[in-house]
């Protein structure tokens, strides 16, 4: 007989290095909760909490005793339970390097190389890479970091120059510089290199300055990193690696709701599940403990599996091959693949087409963890991998204690309803058995998702065909996302039985499954004729597939159609300006110096603001949120939720003041707690305070409120149309539009609409707020970009005087805007609490709260009217312009304004009359965005010139050419365009780009593919400077030096990212002309620089760089007679030597933007300071069976005057470009009719990732443009950049344009933002779309609603 394991309560494990122990665990804690809150250790982030953002990513490593191997591998701490980590090794972002003593070389490489901005992606991004380089024998090749990091996103770099850096770990650069040193040091591209070609871009990452090549003012200098040495690691612990006592023990721990089971065979398995009938079976706890998170689930019960060998195995069998229930995806990725480099390769088809779908299936964390029973019996209808296993006709091996084993098959019947099947309370799933493949048979997988890599899909499909000859002998035909389950289309595949594999088969294929799966109009996930359609598509892909692999003729145009994307080699390069030799060593302006903090981010000892200590007597804080859109509050109980213990009070509008209870950036029309009604799902009506997060979180939801519906309610822009609910209606005309209307030779009008985008900082909002113990004083510590506004907030809410309220800013991990006013939706509830009790208050929104609470970019809807010659130019136009504020004005009216100012963009108008309308909707308020209106506006106007060009047959760039602003034209609202450089930034782009040569190949690779269809765009844009109100444009500095010369600024800016603090230094140090480590930036506060305006309106560089200026200049007066009395005198000499002399080392700098005064009134006087240009070029390919899309390449040529910093500036270019290409492709917001967010993380709401961005990434500052306007010649590069990734867009729209023609559709087609792969494919109309009828509009309630 067996011993019996011995049984423990004890968790233990390793944390860099340090052995854990702990019997005080609670099995509900995840390891991220344990690793920042029990053991602090800071640097992993929390992100999402679901497993979607890779914020959290850490390194496990256990001893394999069958390969007597030590794995290594990327594990989302956020997901991964505590109890789990038993007997393994867990390394985190601290324990490979630091500032302190040395950086490990994955660290030093992503600051150096800039790729870390807000940095709160960053410790997840060094740790893949870093779990990537100790689980490889050897180096990693480029495939292996897009595998690597499909589980990361970053929202602030567009990825580019984190792909860089850690290219340079890969056996493609090894080979590459090989090549180059057998070269004596030329680049291995040869005559290709970008430095040989001086009128076209580089390639392969080369950056190119104009100047000679400077080791220090190179982008990115390879030459200084420091080598990886793999010898070098940590150690694995030996004992866990000599003794297999921790594997071997029965691990129970129970914790207060939860308890915790690991048995180690599977008799004891056998048992707790005839105990335990409704346990939960957890191995990467990705699904578990995303429903325990978000849907407030509780299950008392929870096993692992992870020690039986029964689950874990992998066995190769006569007819195919048996993978445990608990072997992880990744384990079951590696054994097919060894199946299929040994196997002939007709056996081995289906698991061809799981190892393909793997690929695409979550991110690689996930799948490290993440087991194939899992996958199975949670049963998801959009599972990536059940409608492979039900076409392949696999098995599964269930097994109970008293019903002993059986096997069913993965069929029909194996599906008893949602997320529901037969195997029984006291089962469990020990195997599944995929089969071999036969000679002849046909086997293939498809997936459609908003994104390729780590997304759900929309639809996905397998087919299983064996023909005999060319007749069908069998089929099988499985659909995931048109049903509540996995189904089997088996009524089609019986008629087909027999038939021939031909174009007739196909049609009435087509109509057999139209016919056997219908999809309700109001269905879940919406989308549904593009659904109906893929079901289509996909199976004319397997049809495609068929015909070309047993040679039954296609024509070729239509041979490409069966193809997906796969991602393309990485190229970029990047062109500045290199300061002159003559410019001295220490002056720092116009250099590409890394950013301050990117050394700190990339070790994790950059600390955000719920990275802060616990305070003594610190309380946690629970946001109760509206969950009706529209409604009376008749009541609102929090008895049950006092009772929790822990639980401090419940706060709500009773406990303020009526006229203290409200806020807003503008005017005071929100309140703090709703108190009679709410206007919005969202809407704060309370909170709770408790001892911790989880008893805040659990008690908040005991919250009881009664509501009591009320009418109208509106979601929509047509619906305020409707009711007439405007907050505000504004009106700017110049010219007389009417008049000159009448002489056009053409009218056209149209509409179009933008939806909205979500921020997504990866740093969610939070606040601490900390009570002093006298005279009302409050300090609050805050992520905002607007730390005044939340200190005159705070003081209006509590009754007191601001000067008792300080308001502090360390660092943002992300704004983009979304924490310019909205900030207050945590502060202050916070600082009411705090102020209130008298205790110190934290709290920090989860993904989903931020998300639902916070707002996002207006959506838009534009309608116009335009007037113009035969020759296309413009003689006059009318539009109105819609934005969905949602319930309270906040800046919504500033972003009207603002689209307003840009709806010329690039050309100009002469007779134009544009009226604005702020939709009141029963939303959540939406909010500042990057752009902040200016995107939107630029949009319908590009949207117009394109109509006007397919209106006349001409080209797009012979009408934008036609129209252009020139060099002293004056802009629709009358300001007049000095130092204009679009026409050379749209020249230089068109040149750099070869457009025109590559539009022809793009037509005749139209010509050739008629399921793939390529476009090209090329987009200018013209972004104003300044704030629109006047007053905001100004800034102050405070300058302290101390005796020994080092210097401490703090000024009004906030740093989120943007290197704002970094350019400051370089400003300073040029202006005192001392070297940048003199001196030092500590944070934001309101008690040393006094009424700051946001950092916001790209202006922060300009304002406070030149308050900076102002100060140091004073100083540099004061220090004048010091200097001339030592004219040899060194920096700190000089400091000493005027301490003594009683000089004041301490200054107030100011500065105010002169010369804008623009009165709305008159339409007169200059809205902005200066205006930035730029133009972008990009391609694109799109599949018009699936809606999916690649972008090949994109070129931009900016002008950003001259540089304070090329690398920061570059980097803001990317990262705002690829934030506009999410904007106008896969980030689409989700509501409800009623108004719910339905998007509400990173699982259902999609940015672009590292494989999204352009495969080709060329980016090119505007040479010799000076700018007179800014500190030091530069310009503001925040926001202008935005737009110009509506070049994807519009290139998306010339392939669909392509792909109509083809289908005999050529008149001009509306065509909304974002280009999603439903509205792409439905765009491309075809013999497919013109099956699927559409829902009429009224017959049914949509599952969700375009707002």
């Amino acid at each position: 007989m067996k011993d019996k394991p011995q049984q423990t309560d004890t968790l233990v494990f390793f944390v860099n290095g340090n052995k854990v122990q702990d019997n005080d665990v609670d099995p509900e804690w995840t390891l991220l909760f344990y690793l920042r809150n029990k053991l602090r250790l800071c640097g992993t982030k929390l992100g999402c909490a679901e497993g979607g953002c890779g914020a959290c990513t850490v390194m496990v490593s256990k001893f394999d005793r069958d390969s007597k191997k030590i794995l290594h591998y990327a594990v989302n701490a956020c997901l991964a339970p505590v109890c789990s980590m038993h007997g393994l090794a867990v390394t985190t972002v601290e324990g490979i390097g630091n500032t302190k003593t040395s950086l490990h070389p994955v660290q030093e490489r992503i600051a150096k190389s800039h790729g870390s901005q807000c940095g709160f992606c960053t410790p997840g991004i060094v740790m893949s890479m870093y779990a990537l380089l100790r689980s490889l024998p050897g180096k990693p090749s480029m495939d292996d970091l897009e595998i690597a990091f499909q589980g990361n996103l970053c929202r602030c770099t567009g990825y580019r120059p984190i792909l860089e850096g850690f290219k340079t770990f890969t056996e493609e650069w090894e080979q590459v510089h090989r090549l180059s040193n057998q070269n004596n040091g030329a680049c291995a591209m040869g005559e290709n290199c970008c430095k040989n070609k001086a009128n076209q871009n580089g390639v392969n990452g080369c950056s190119k300055v104009n100047g000679n090549d400077d080791s220090d003012d190179k982008l990115v200098d390879t030459s200084s990193f420091k080598p990886f040495d793999p010898s070098q690691e940590p150690i694995f612990p030996p004992e866990l690696q000599i003794s297999s006592a921790f594997d071997d023990q029965y691990l129970i721990i129970k914790g207060p709701r939860v308890t915790w089971f690991r048995p180690v065979s599977l008799e004891e398995l056998l048992n707790l599940k005839s105990k335990f009938n409704q346990a939960k079976i957890i191995n990467g706890n990705t699904e578990v403990g995303v429903e325990v998170k978000f849907k407030n689930l509780l299950y008392p019960v929870l096993i692992s599996p992870i020690q039986i060998n029964e689950l874990t195995s992998i066995k190769v069998q006569s007819d195919g091959i048996s993978v445990g229930a608990a072997v992880t995806l990744s384990d079951m990725e590696s054994a097919l693949k060894q199946q299929i480099s040994t196997e002939p390769k007709f056996k081995t088809k289906i698991f061809q087409e799981i190892v393909s779908m793997l690929h695409w299936f979550a991110g690689k964390q996930i799948r490290n963890v993440g087991a194939v029973g899992g996958n199975i019996m949670t049963g998801s209808p959009i599972s990536d991998l059940n409608p492979i296993f039900m076409a392949a006709g696999c098995t599964l091996e269930l097994r109970s204690k008293d019903g002993g084993s059986r096997t069913v098959p993965m069929d029909n019947n194996f599906w008893t309803g949602y997320r529901r099947n037969i195997v029984k309370p006291d089962e469990i799933l020990v195997a599944i058995r995929i089969p071999y493949t036969i000679n002849g048979q046909h086997f293939k997988a498809y997936k459609q998702a908003k994104r390729r890599d780590d997304d759900i899909a929309i639809v996905n499909a397998a087919f299983n065909l064996i023909l005999n000859e060319s007749k069908i002998e069998q089929l099988v035909i499985s659909y995931g996302g048109m049903a509540p389950t996995t189904i089997l289309a088996q009524k089609t595949a019986d008629k087909l039985k027999g038939r021939e594999w031909n174009s007739d088969m196909l049609n009435d294929t087509y109509a057999m499954l139209l016919d056997e799966i219908p999809l309700d109009p109001g269905a879940p996930g919406g989308m549904i004729t593009f659904r109906r359609s893929l079901t289509l598509s996909m199976f004319f892909k397997f049809f495609l597939d068929v015909c070309q692999s047993v040679n039954i003729n296609v024509p070729d145009s239509h041979k490409s159609g069966k193809d997906g994307f796969h991602t393309l080699p990485l190229k970029s390069s990047q062109y500045y300006t290199k300061v002159p030799n003559s410019q001295e060593k220490h002056d720092m302006v116009g250099r590409p110096k890394i950013h301050l903090s990117a050394f700190k981010q990339a070790s994790g000892e950059a600390v955000y603001l719920d990275d802060i200590p616990r305070q003594e007597g610190e309380l946690y804080l629970s946001l109760v949120i509206s969950t009706r859109p529209h409604a009376k509050i008749v009541s609102i109980d929090a008895t049950e939720a006092l009772k929790v213990p822990g639980v401090e009070t419940f706060i709500s509008s009773k406990d303020i003041p009526d006229e203290r209870n409200i806020c807003g950036p503008i005017v005071h029309d929100e309140e703090i707690f709703a108190k009679d009604k709410v206007v919005c799902q969202g809407q704060l009506i309370g909170a709770i305070v408790a001892k911790d997060q989880a008893t805040a979180q659990r008690a908040n939801k005991l919250v009881k409120i009664t509501y009591e519906d009320l009418k109208p309610l509106i979601i929509t822009i047509e619906d305020a149309i409707k009711e007439k609910s405007f907050l505000e209606e504004r009106i700017l005309k110049n010219g007389d539009s009417e008049s000159a209307m009448k002489t056009a030779d053409h009218i056209l009008e149209g509409e179009v609409r933008l939806g909205g985008q979500e921020h997504f900082y990866f740093e969610t909002h939070a606040c601490l707020a900390i009570p002093k113990k006298e005279d009302n004083e409050l300090e609050i510590y805050t992520n905002t970009q607007h730390p005044s506004e939340l200190q005159h907030l705070i003081a209006h809410a509590l009754g007191v005087s601001a000067n008792k309220i300080i308001s502090k800013v360390k660092r943002i991990g992300g704004g983009f805007g979304g924490k310019e006013s909205r900030s207050a939706v945590t502060a202050l509830p916070a600082s009411i609490a705090a102020h209130m009790l008298g205790r110190p208050v934290r709290v920090m929104l989860d993904r989903d709260e931020d998300m639902m609470i916070s707002g996002q970019r207006h959506p838009f809807l534009g309608r116009y009217k335009i007037g113009f010659t035969s020759a296309g130019k413009v003689v006059a136009c009318e539009l109105s312009i819609y934005n969905n504020a949602g319930c309270s004005l906040d800046l919504s009216n500033a972003v009207l304004e603002r689209s307003m100012f840009s709806f010329d963009n690039a050309v100009k108008i002469p007779n134009i009359t544009i009226k604005g309308y702020v939709c009141k909707t029963n939303l959540p308020s939406n909010t500042a965005f990057r752009g902040f209106g200016g995107p939107q506006g630029m949009f319908i106007s590009d949207t117009m010139f394109r109509h006007i060009a397919e209106t006349l047959n001409k080209d797009y760039t012979e009408i934008i050419e036609l129209n252009m602003y020139k060099e002293g034209d004056c802009t629709h609202f009358n300001q007049k365009l000095i130092h204009c450089t679009l026409e050379r930034c749209w020249s230089e782009c068109l040149r750099d780009s070869n457009f025109h040569q590559r539009r022809t190949a793009v037509e005749k690779f139209n010509l050739e593919n008629r399921w793939k269809k390529r476009g090209i765009a090329v987009v200018p844009t013209k972004f104003g400077i300044s704030f629109t109100t006047t007053f905001l444009n100004q800034a102050g500095a405070l300058l302290l030096i101390y005796q020994d010369g080092s210097v401490l600024i703090s000024h009004g800016g906030t740093e989120m990212g943007q290197g704002l603090h970094t350019k400051m230094i370089q400003v300073a140090s040029r202006a005192l002309g001392i070297p940048a480590d003199y001196i030092h930036i500590s944070e934001t506060s309101t008690d040393k620089v006094p009424n700051t305006s946001a950092s916001a309106a790209s202006a922060s560089s300009d304002l406070n760089g030149m308050a900076i200026l102002n100060a140091c200049n004073e100083i540099n007066e004061r220090l004048k007679p010091i200097k001339e009395a030592n004219p040899k005198g060194q920096w700190k000499d000089w400091i000493k030597a005027a301490y003594f002399a009683r000089i004041s080392l301490a200054v107030s700098g100011f500065y105010k933007t002169p010369h804008i005064s623009y009165n709305p009134k008159t339409n007169s006087g200059d809205a902005f300071n200066y205006f930035t240009f730029g133009t972008a070029c990009s391609e694109v390919e799109i599949d018009c069976l699936t809606g999916d899309h690649q972008v090949i390449r994109t070129d931009i040529v900016m002008d950003l005057g001259e540089s304070l910093n090329p690398a920061i500036d570059i980097g803001q270019i990317e990262g705002a470009f690829v934030q506009g290409q999410g904007l106008f492709t896969i980030e689409d917001p989700i509501f409800s009719p009623e108004g719910m967010l339905y998007s509400r993380g990173p699982g259902a709401y999609k940015i672009p990732g590292f494989t999204d961005i352009p495969a080709e990434f060329n980016v090119s500052l505007l040479k010799g443009a000076p700018n007179p306007r800014a500190v030091y010649s530069s310009k503001a590069v925040g926001e202008p950049p935005l737009f110009l990734a509506s070049s994807i867009f519009f290139a998306i729209r010339e392939a669909i344009k392509s792909a109509r023609t083809e289908s005999g559709d050529t008149e001009w087609f509306k065509f909304d933002s974002p280009a999603t792969s439903a509205s792409i494919r439905m765009a491309c109309t075809d013999h497919i779309t013109k099956m699927v009828p559409t829902p009429k509009e009224g017959t049914y309630k949509p599952w969700n609603i375009t707002v």
